[in-house]
Parts: C-alpha cells; structure tokens; sequence
C-alpha cells in the first residue's frame, strides 16, 4: 500500500501520462490489447500513470466496465510504475469509484468534476472533501478544470480536513490564481500541469514553481515526450523549441479543429504507430481521414518511436 505521502512524493518529479482506454469496434472495452497498451508504455519512464481518467474516457465508462480498467491496470504495472485512477461525477458517485479504484488496488485517485452543474466554492469544497474522507488511506490530486475550480482559501480549509489530499492538477491556466496557489499553500501539495498537450505550457509552468505535467502524447509518442519532458527540466531551449515549432504547433492545429480532438487525437496517434486503441465512444468522434493523414507526417517526422 503506497501512503498518500509516499504518493505525493512520487508525483512531485517526473513525468506523468493518461493511457487511452482501449475499445473493439462494437465499443466494448478490450482488456487485452489495454494490458499490451500498459506493457509497452510502462518501460518508458513515466513517474506514474493515470488510468480511466479523461484521455482514457473516464466520462463515457460504466462501473463494471471501470473496475476492470483498474484491475487490470494494476495487475500489468504491479512492481514497474504507479496507478491512479480518475473519479468524478455527483459526489456519491465519485466516492463509489474512488471506493472501487482502492478496492482494484490503485495507489491514488485523480478527484475529476462533478459535471453539469454549477457549484459555489463551499459546495466544491465539501465534495472533495467527502471524497477524500471516504478513502482516508488513499492519496487524492483534485482536478481543477470546467466547472470544478477551487481557489486559495477552499484549498487551505481542504488542506486542513483532508490530510490524503495531496496534489493540486491546473487544467484551468489562470495565472492569477494558481501564483496565488502556489505561493499560499507552498509544499503542503504536490502541483501538476493539466491543461491539454501540457507540453506547450511547461516551461511558462515551471516558472511558477509547477515543474511537473501529464504528457498525452506519451500514449503514442513515448520516446519524443521523455524527451520534451527532460529539455524542460534542463532548460534545453534549442530542443523544446524545435519540438514546438515542428510538431507541438502543427498538432495543435489538428486538435483545436473539433471539441474533443483533445482525446480522439491521442487514439489517432496510438493507431498510427501500431497500437490501435480503437475508436472514442460517443459523444467524441474520431478525426477524418485527412486529419489522419496529417498526424501521420508530423509523427513520422520524428523518427522511430
């Protein structure tokens, strides 16, 4: 059993990722061709992965189909990298995942929004924190994204209720307040950039004393994002700059083409290089033809992976 303070510790360095969720083509859950995902990724160097989180779909997923992501997971990276496990929705809901995610033998939890509704800071607050109460001996990292943003003082008092609550995930990029975050609370929680392909954000983020974000590319890419990854952490400007400019921002201009290319984007590239996932279950849908030839020349622009 990792401690949530052997969890922090673990997620403080390193490079983070979110394998895709694997799908047949009737969209069932494969867990074989997941567990050859898990195998093939794991040797890579991530610090730790986040399964069934959003680049795995964790929106589109049933409980049982959940529990199975989870446990198998944990079986294939048992003893070689770190699991945790998404959680979100209405705050009953996320408590039986996070409940599940131990049960399956996950080392943490990623706290997700609780969808659709808006909320006041008080009642964000107190939905983390009866996620947090419910797995006491589970490290959690709260997801600031969408509809789900906590500011300075709501982290304080959950710093002070909920000593499993280790790590804060910008996906939001208000500078304001995540200098205000990070100043305040300082080294009571580990900080991670979260904003999608973090990569283009990770030097102004670790400016701000945020050294630390999940690459998605790794899912398809791993040897280019262990490398991007190693540049930022050397300020090798000459190489986060090459990378930028030749496939970050050509990337990009695919990905902003649709809501959602955020994900199908990264199921595209695990394709092209040999390790399908399948397609994104609705209401994502998969890019087009010529988008994937485009993808196809910027990932071959960068030599084998």
């Amino acid at each position: 059993m990792t401690t949530p303070q052997e969890l922090k510790q673990i997620v403080s360095e390193g490079l983070l990722s979110f394998p895709v969720t694997d799908f047949d083509q009737q969209g069932n859950f494969r867990a074989d061709t997941y567990a050859e995902r898990l195998e093939w990724l794991a040797p890579y160097g991530a610090s730790a992965l986040f399964v069934a989180g959003g680049t795995g779909e964790f929106f589109s997923l049933t409980q049982p189909e959940y529990s199975q992501i989870v446990k198998t997971a944990t079986e294939v990276c048992r003893g070689k990298v770190p699991i945790l496990a998404g959680a979100g929705g209405p705050t009953r809901t996320a408590i039986a995942f996070a409940q599940e995610a131990e049960k399956q033998g996950a080392q943490g939890v990623l706290l997700m929004p609780h969808y659709l509704t808006e909320a006041s800071q008080d009642g964000i607050r107190a939905h983390a924190e009866e996620v947090c109460k419910a797995v006491p001996n589970m490290g959690v990292i709260i997801y600031n994204r969408a509809n789900s943003k906590l500011n300075a003082d709501m982290l304080e008092q959950l710093a002070d209720s909920c000593p499993n609550l280790i790590g804060f995930k910008d996906g939001v990029g208000e500078i304001e307040n995540m200098v205000t975050i990070r100043r305040r609370l300082g080294e009571r929680f580990s900080y991670l950039g979260g904003l999608p392909t973090a990569e283009v954000y990770a030097a102004a983020y670790k400016a701000l004393g945020v050294p630390v974000y999940s690459s998605a590319v790794f899912n398809f890419i791993p040897k280019t994002a262990m490398e991007f990854y190693r540049a930022i952490a050397a300020e090798d400007h000459a190489t986060t700059g090459r990378l930028i400019d030749d496939f970050f921002l050509p990337y990009l201009k695919i990905r902003n083409r649709k809501a959602g290319y955020a994900v199908s984007i990264v199921k595209a590239g695990a394709k092209l290089v040999g390790h399908d996932a399948g397609p994104v279950r609705a209401p994502l849908t998969d890019l087009t033809e010529e988008e994937l030839e485009q993808l196809d020349a910027l990932i071959k622009k960068l030599g084998a992976q």
